[in-house]
């Protein structure tokens, strides 16, 4: 009896630690460093108004954030939110600031996480999302620059189908073994997910979704994401499915 007492009250005190004093140092930290990371992408515009006196008229300016917001400016919302889960609170300031996202960082933190054995938007979950993002960052770091020199040249000397290939159907690939390893824990939201996204993008290949401004590929998104969570919050409240526990 002793023994689970002392085994519940580690879990506790762990979860406290883990609220108390990593997150709040988290939080400290991150916003720190993608702060820094923002004024640092504005340097070289900075750079050449106070040193060469270059400033484009502010209708170039005004129509480039125009064109990029209504391109990017849904990922702005959506893919915080919707990459959360499996991130966690440190993986996200960690993720954003190195990028490749989607095609690197996700995918190891949800491996991680499945060979872990553990749930994703939990204490648990995030910390082993934590250090698979810190190993997939440095190894990409080093990889980057040994693919920079050697790499190029050799994926130029492959076949051109295969390039295509690697160009075009990677990150789907990818996404595909990310929606399958979830699907499999919650099969019931992954099959209403996955109907509303074929739904939504058969209505943008019909020119149904015409009515909105631009190319609509990003009410897919809207709907898919939002629409899917939705969704899967009335599951649960109806008690379809469970929420996630410890491991």
């Amino acid at each position: 009896m002793s023994g689970n007492t002392d085994s519940v009250d580690g879990q506790h005190s762990g979860d406290g630690v883990y609220e108390t004093e990593f997150i709040p140092y988290i939080n400290k930290w991150g916003r720190r460093t993608n702060a820094l990371a923002v004024l640092l992408s504005l340097g070289p515009a900075v750079a050449l108004l106070t040193v060469f006196d270059i400033l484009p008229p502010t209708q170039a300016i005004t129509g480039a954030f125009i064109s990029v917001a209504a391109t990017f400016g849904i990922f702005w919302v959506v893919e915080p939110l919707s990459y959360y889960p499996v991130l966690g609170i440190p993986g996200t300031y960690m993720a954003f600031l190195s990028g490749n996202i989607s095609n690197l960082r996700l995918p190891c933190a949800a491996a991680a996480q499945e060979s872990a054995d553990v749930q994703t938007g939990t204490p648990k979950g995030s910390i082993i999302s934590t250090i698979a993002i810190a190993a997939s960052i440095g190894v990409n770091t080093t990889l980057l620059g040994v693919g920079a020199f050697a790499l190029v040249s050799t994926f130029q000397a492959l076949p051109e189908l295969w390039q295509n290939a690697l160009d075009s159907y990677l990150v789907p690939a990818v996404f595909g073994a990310i929606f399958a390893q979830f699907g499999r824990d919650y099969p019931k939201v992954a099959g209403a997910g996955f109907v509303l996204a074929l739904a939504m993008t058969m209505l943008l290949e019909l020119g149904y979704l015409g009515v909105f401004p631009g190319y609509p590929l990003y009410m897919v998104i809207i709907v898919s994401v939002f629409g899917t969570i939705l969704i899967a919050r009335w599951m649960w409240k109806q008690g379809m499915i469970e929420p996630p526990e410890e491991s």
